[in-house]
This record gives structure tokens, C-alpha cells and sequence, in this order.
């Protein structure tokens, strides 16, 4: 069954139009992440969603019913934001319960769900704190918990760890994906962030400009992007991008070739200079230039390489992606 369905919509601001002509089906179940840069609409989309703001034309549907003019409060849907959102006058118990108690649920009923969610987020030691006891990420596991015990039928999460820190981001995360797992509802996620979309995402949907560019799996986008945009959007270290008459003469297309995907090879057809050298332990990251082009090249291991040093380089065969003047795959 289909959880959520985007049919044309579309949104301007005046003159100017974010979002155009968007198609989305999230299935009952699915993680469904929309990625992006700045400024690509993804944030007015999940706005639309939610009914904080009306499309200009086009139709939302949640669960088969339409929504497009509903209030949020009759959507069935529970949002997560990015800057928590907490009273601070509410103890953890009084934040997520203050919902239920508006809806009139039973004392019964809205203890049972404080308890399983408290649970399910490890918070059952701090539900008489206040949110300035927490810390950044056990008021974001609140934020979720408050969303938990609507029981909504769609979850809405706008860009919920972007003011965490690294080693936080990492652990709320992996809490958001088994909390998924464990309740089986569909969510949708935005963030500019390609790491959470692909280690969250069932599907992902790649935005530009207020268009989706691709729709599909974290793998089905990685090793077979439409177009360079999302070639280069998708990956850590990013895709490196040079002219194929380097490699390849004659030819006037744009070469595109993970840093994973280079090797170091005395008899390769592209010469470069190392620049930098990051090591990391488990993994070596080298940054090359060949005259105006700057790669990366991406090493399992460690390895002594010097700056300055000067290496030729091949890549492994099947591994490349070619792209016309547009930026469209050919």
C-alpha cells in the first residue's frame, strides 16, 4: 500500500518556483530519504507534506486519502525537527505526552506509550528531566520519542542531527535506523547530507533546483547515476570529474571515476602530482592535480606517499562513467 503520494506538485514563492512538477510514492514500511543541496526545495517539500505549506498546484495523498488542504493535526503524520523543538518548562514526560493529553487520550493509554517509547530510545532514566539536563543528542532522542507516541501513520523528519556533533550524528543515526526497523512506518527524511541518505535510505530521491533528478536504492544511484550531478552528489570522497581527451584522445567527453576506482599504475595513461596526502589510518586519501584538475584518489591501507611526489595513474576497467556537454550520462 502506498503511505504517501506527491502528484504535480508544484510550489512558487511570486515569480520564483522551488519546487516543479515533483511525482513521489513512499510505499507502507519504506525509508524514503529526500537529498540535496541548498536551496533545492527539499526542505518546502516536506513542508507540503506536512501541511505547514499549501502546493501551488498538484495533489498529497497519506494512507489513500487526499490531504492537500487538511490541517497537519488531520494528516496522521508526526514531525521531528531540526531544532528539537522542546518546552523547556516541560519535564521529558510532559514533552511527549503533551500531544496525547490535547488529543484526550486516556491517562492509561498515554503512559503505556511514554514507557514503550522511553524504551525504545533508552530515556526511561530521564523522563523527570528538564531538556536543559540533556544533552544535544538526548534532546533530539525527546524530539523522536514526542513523535513515537502519536503513533502517526507517517513520520516526517527535516534535517534532525545537523546540530549534533560528529561522533553523535554517527549514534543517532544507527537509533534512527533499528527505530525503523522496530516500527515498521514509513518515514521520510530530508537532509543535504549524502552519508545519512545512504546509510538510512530504502529509496532515495535526489533533488536540483526544485526538480528530482533520480529516484532509486542508495546502490541503484551510486553505481548507476543519471546524470553528473548526481554522479558527483553521491559518494565520500566525491567523483572526480576530467576531460576524457586526457585519458583518451580525441574524445570531448567529461570522464567521471570514483577515488576508489584509481590506481596507482607506473604505466597509467594520466600523470599528476600529489598535492596532499591524508592518512586516516584505515584508508589513505591522496589529492593529485593534473594540470587545472584537481582528483582525489581514495587507498585502502596506509601508505608513505610524499607531497610533490610525482605518480601516474590508471583506473579500473568497467569502473568509469562518461557524460555529455549537459551532464547527462551517455
Amino acid at each position: 500500500m502506498t503511505a504517501l503520494s506527491l502528484k504535480g506538485v508544484n510550489k512558487s514563492f511570486g515569480a520564483v518556483q522551488v519546487l516543479k512538477d515533483i511525482n513521489i510514492d513512499v510505499e507502507e514500511g519504506e525509508f524514503v530519504v529526500f537529498v540535496g543541496p541548498s536551496g533545492c526545495g527539499k526542505s518546502t517539500l516536506l513542508r507540503i507534506i506536512a501541511g505547514l505549506e499549501g502546493p501551488s498546484s498538484g495533489t498529497v495523498s497519506i494512507d489513500g486519502t487526499e490531504v492537500t488542504r487538511a490541517a497537519p493535526s488531520k494528516r496522521g503524520i508526526a514531525m521531528v525537527f531540526q531544532s528539537y523543538a522542546l518546552y523547556p518548562h516541560l519535564n521529558v514526560r510532559g514533552n511527549m505526552s503533551l500531544a496525547l493529553k490535547q488529543e484526550k487520550q486516556k491517562k492509561e493509554i498515554i503512559e503505556q506509550r511514554i514507557s514503550k517509547a522511553a524504551r525504545m530510545l533508552n530515556l526511561e532514566s530521564y523522563l523527570d528531566r528538564y531538556p536543559s539536563e540533556l544533552s544535544g543528542g538526548q534532546r533530539q532522542r525527546v524530539a523522536i520519542g514526542r513523535a513515537i507516541v502519536r503513533e502517526p501513520k507517517l513520520f516526517l523528519f527535516d534535517e534532525p542531527l545537523s546540530n549534533l556533533d560528529a561522533a553523535l550524528r554517527m549514534n543517532t543515526r544507527i537509533e534512527i535506523a533499528n527505530l525503523h526497523k522496530q516500527l515498521s512506518t514509513s518515514m521520510v527524511y530530508v537532509t543535504h547530507d549524502q552519508t545519512e541518505a545512504m546509510t538510512l535510505a530504502d529509496k532515495i530521491v535526489v533533488l536540483k533546483d526544485g526538480l528530482v533528478e533520480q529516484i532509486g536504492s542508495p546502490m541503484e544511484l551510486y553505481n548507476d547515476p543519471c546524470n553528473q550531478f548526481v554522479a558527483g552528489f553521491l559518494g565520500a570522497p566525491s567523483m572526480n570529474f576530467l576531460p576524457a581527451s586526457m585519458i583518451n584522445e580525441g574524445d570531448n567527453r567529461t570522464l567521471g571515476v570514483r577515488p576508489e576506482d584509481l590506481i596507482i599504475d607506473d604505466q597509467g595513461p594520466l600523470s599528476v602530482t600529489v598535492e596532499h596526502v591524508e592518512q586516516l589510518g584505515g584508508d589513505t586519501n591522496l589529492i593529485v592535480r593534473s594540470d587545472d584538475h584537481q582528483l582525489t584518489i581514495r587507498l585502502f591501507g596506509q601508505h608513505n606517499i610524499k607531497e610533490n611526489a610525482q605518480i601516474r595513474l590508471n583506473y579500473l576497467s568497467g569502473k568509469t562513467f562518461y557524460f555529455d556537454a549537459d551532464g547527462s550520462r551517455v
